[in-house]
C-alpha cells in the first residue's frame, strides 16, 4: 500500500487531497492542528486515513510526527509528502508589522523545508515523491499581498532547488500553482486582515485605506469565481502518481492564462492594470 504525508489537511486543498488519495487506496498521514479536525477527518476518511496533530513552525512536533509515521510503516519508506499547510496575512508592506510577515515566511516556506527534511529520510527509503503546493501567486505578485507572494514565490525556488538536489536518488519534486481555489483560506485572509488592521501603523488607514476597499473587492470576486480544491487534488495526485510527473502544474484557467501573459505584458503596462483594478 502506497504512504503519502499531507500537511494542511484540516480544510481546502489539504483536505481534499487527503480524502481523494484515501479513497485511492493510500495510506494518508493526514496533518492538521486541532482535535476537532482529527474527528471530521476521521468521519470522512477510511481506516487508512490517520490525521496527525502538525504545526509546522514546531520541531517537536515536526520530529513526532516523523517518528509516530516511522513507526507505524515498520521499517518501509514514504511513497509521498504533500506539503500543503500555509496561510494567507495580508496587508501593505510598508504598515505590516514585521511579526505578520515573518509569521507568513514562517509557516508557508520554512515549515515546509523543516518538514520536508524531516521526512526525507522515509522519503529516500522508498524513492517516494514530494509535492509543494505553490500558487499563481509565486510567479506572479500583487499590492496588499506581498508577504504571501514572498512566501510562494521562495516555494518556487525550494521546489526547483530540491528537485534538482534530489535527482540523484530518483526523487521527483513538482510544484502546484493553483489560481483561484473555493477554499476557507479567503475569509480567513479577510479576517487576518481585519486583526493585523488593528495593530498596523496608524498611518495605514490615510495611506492605503481606499486600495484595501478596493482590494477586499477583488478577493470577494476571485472567491465568487474560485473551482473546486479537488481539482487540485487531481494534480497532486498525477505529481505522485505519474510515470513522468511535471515540474509544475497550473490549476485553474485563470492561473493558465496569467502565467501565459505575465512574460508577454510590458511591465509599465502591468502595473498600470492593476493599478485600474485597484483604484485610485
Amino acid at each position: 500500500m502506497r504512504s503519502v504525508m499531507v500537511t494542511g489537511a484540516s480544510t481546502g486543498i489539504g483536505r481534499a487531497t487527503a480524502l481523494r488519495l484515501d479513497a485511492d487506496g493510500w495510506r494518508v498521514f493526514a496533518g492538521v492542528r486541532r482535535e476537532a479536525d482529527v474527528e471530521a477527518l476521521r468521519e470522512a476518511g477510511s481506516d487508512r486515513l490517520a490525521p496527525v496533530i502538525l504545526d509546522v513552525t514546531d520541531a517537536d512536533q515536526i520530529a513526532a510526527a516523523r517518528d509516530r509515521i516511522a513507526g507505524e510503516l515498520d521499517g518501509a519508506g514514504l511513497d509521498g509528502l504533500v506539503n500543503n499547510a500555509g496561510v494567507a496575512l495580508p496587508g501593505p508592506l510598508e504598515t505590516l508589522p514585521i511579526e505578520d510577515f515573518r509569521r507568513q515566511i514562517e509557516v508557508n516556506l520554512t515549515g515546509q523545508v523543516a518538514v520536508t527534511q524531516a521526512m526525507l529520510g522515509l522519503i529516500r527509503k522508498a524513492r517516494g515523491r514530494i509535492v509543494f503546493i505553490s500558487s499563481i501567486g509565486g510567479r506572479i505578485a500583487f499590492p496588499l499581498t506581498g508577504a504571501y507572494h514572498a512566501s510562494k514565490f521562495g516555494i518556487e525556488a525550494v521546489g526547483d532547488v530540491f528537485r534538482q538536489e534530489l535527482r540523484p536518488w530518483g526523487i521527483a519534486v513538482s510544484i502546484v500553482e493553483p489560481g483561484s481555489i473555493d477554499t476557507p483560506i479567503w475569509e480567513r485572509g479577510e479576517a487576518a486582515a481585519d486583526e493585523i488592521g488593528q495593530r498596523a501603523h496608524s498611518a495605514q488607514e490615510d495611506l492605503y485605506g481606499k486600495a484595501i476597499e478596493s482590494y477586499r473587492k477583488v478577493v470577494k470576486q476571485l472567491a465568487a469565481r474560485g473551482i473546486a480544491p479537488g481539482k487540485v487534488a487531481e494534480a497532486v495526485e498525477h505529481a505522485l502518481s505519474a510515470d513522468r510527473p511535471r515540474a509544475r502544474y497550473l490549476v485553474g484557467l485563470d492561473a493558465k492564462i496569467q502565467a501565459r501573459l505575465k512574460p508577454i505584458v510590458p511591465t509599465p503596462v502591468f502595473d498600470w492594470v492593476v493599478g485600474r483594478m485597484m483604484g485610485p
